[in-house]
């Protein structure tokens, strides 16, 4: 089955009231793991607490489990630029879908939008959804001439909402302005067109993103290795097992930059029993300090 068709096929589930958009029983249906609460919607809830530690966690944490679970595609780096290098962007996906116009099918999508009281602007019907910590994730086809998910206008309008940033396989404009601003967007190219040439088809759908595919309610983690899409069902266990990672680590980067050892005397566990017994020491005492 074809990209475009199995798009089609999700819009032909929804009802009239809501078309290319998940109801929230049938959010609530493709999102069966969730173990938190959910929006309005249906779409997952993963915790603000449970936000803040994902902060600390970097890219590579998060792969190793996620593929250990079988969800080997959930990383997007290649070909992303990254306005702010070295800041972190976290937070809930809210997805859109974007494809070419076509006359027939953009009249009766202008016409719902109308009847549903939406902007006739197609960037702006996804970005007036946007709520607190939410990343809204947008796959634009691409680069291109008009795909473009907007400047330092409309991303000031994201960042006032969201107090994150964006996600966007496709190109953004007024990088100069954008800079200037503290959200985080990774995006593929700067283009100076305006959106032009293509429709929001799908708001809270699956869409893919480079190698990922995103649900609505993926928890965004992105550094400087890319962007990571994690299910709400795994964001628990992998913030656990990252705080374990992350005092091995400093331990043992602690011990090499004394210039004193050799890596296999560390890495990847202690091999000298003194060494050994002083790291397992270490562990017990930064998990007391919890």
């Amino acid at each position: 089955m074809t990209r475009l068709a199995a798009l089609f096929l999700f819009a032909a589930a929804l009802l009239p009231a809501q078309p290319f958009r998940w109801t929230r029983e049938q959010m609530i249906h493709y999102t069966p793991e969730n173990p938190f609460e959910r929006f309005a919607d249906g779409r997952p809830k993963v915790p603000d607490a449970l936000l803040e530690k994902v902060k600390g966690l970097s890219v590579e944490e998060a792969w190793g489990i996620l593929r250990a679970k079988g969800y080997i595609h959930q990383h997007a780096g290649s070909g992303f630029q990254i306005l702010h290098p070295g800041t972190k962007l976290v937070g809930r996906a809210v997805t859109a879908q974007y494809l070419p116009t076509r006359p027939d099918l953009g009249k009766v999508l202008a016409a719902d939008a109308k009847q549903q009281g939406l902007p006739s602007t197609e960037n702006q019907k996804v970005i007036d959804l946007l709520q607190l910590r939410d990343v809204p994730v947008i796959d634009l086809m691409g680069p291109a001439p008009g795909h473009n998910f907007g400047g330092d206008n409309l991303h000031a309008a994201i960042y006032g909402a969201t107090k994150t940033g964006a996600v966007v396989d496709g190109t953004v404009r007024d990088l100069e302005g954008l800079f200037e601003m503290p959200t985080q967007v990774y995006y593929r190219e700067g283009h100076p067109a305006a959106v032009s040439g293509v429709a929001v088809i799908g708001i809270n759908i699956p869409v893919k993103i480079g190698e990922a595919i995103v649900m609505p309610g993926d928890i965004v983690l992105g550094d400087r290795t890319g962007i990571m899409f994690i299910p709400p069902q795994l964001v628990q266990e992998i913030v656990e097992k990252a705080e374990l990672t992350h005092i091995h680590d400093e331990w043992t980067k602690a011990k090499f930059l004394t210039g004193k050892y050799k890596a296999s005397d560390l890495y990847p566990s202690p091999t000298i029993p003194a060494l050994k017994q002083e790291y397992e020491a270490y562990v017990k005492q930064r998990l007391g300090k919890k």
